[in-house]
């Protein structure tokens, strides 16, 4: 496959968006991350035995009860662009102790730029 300008600097747009999400978790406040999510953003996947398929305000509440993560790491694996939509897949190691396989559908908005749209995540035992 081959990058055009325009693909890198739309993947570097992306991942600076992914990146105010992990700027969140890393300090445990959920304003922090709150601008790489669009307003009607959705989050699913499973805590346990519970399956979660809710607004991404959930999101925010447990992330507000969790706390901070400033030991997290993380690696964006893939990101592909279509336009003004966009995938990403992203691991990441030590949130609050646990691992995650975060998978993300994102907006090329008007006024806000890449946005992340639906948060899916796997948590790993």
């Amino acid at each position: 496959m081959t990058t055009t300008p325009d693909s890198t600097t739309e993947r570097t747009a992306i991942a600076a968006t992914l990146e105010t999400d992990l700027t969140g978790a890393r300090s445990g406040l959920s304003e922090d991350l709150k601008p790489a999510f669009h307003p009607l953003a959705t989050i699913c996947g499973h805590l346990g035995e519970d399956t979660i398929a809710e607004p991404i305000a959930f999101f925010y509440d447990w992330h507000d009860e969790n706390g901070a993560a400033p030991d997290l790491t993380a690696e964006i694996t893939a990101i592909d662009v279509a336009g003004t939509i966009a995938t990403a897949r992203m691991e990441i190691d030590n949130w609050t102790g646990h691992r995650f396989t975060d998978m993300f559908t994102l907006l090329k908005t008007t006024d806000a730029g890449w946005q992340i749209t639906a948060k899916v995540f796997h948590l790993h035992a």
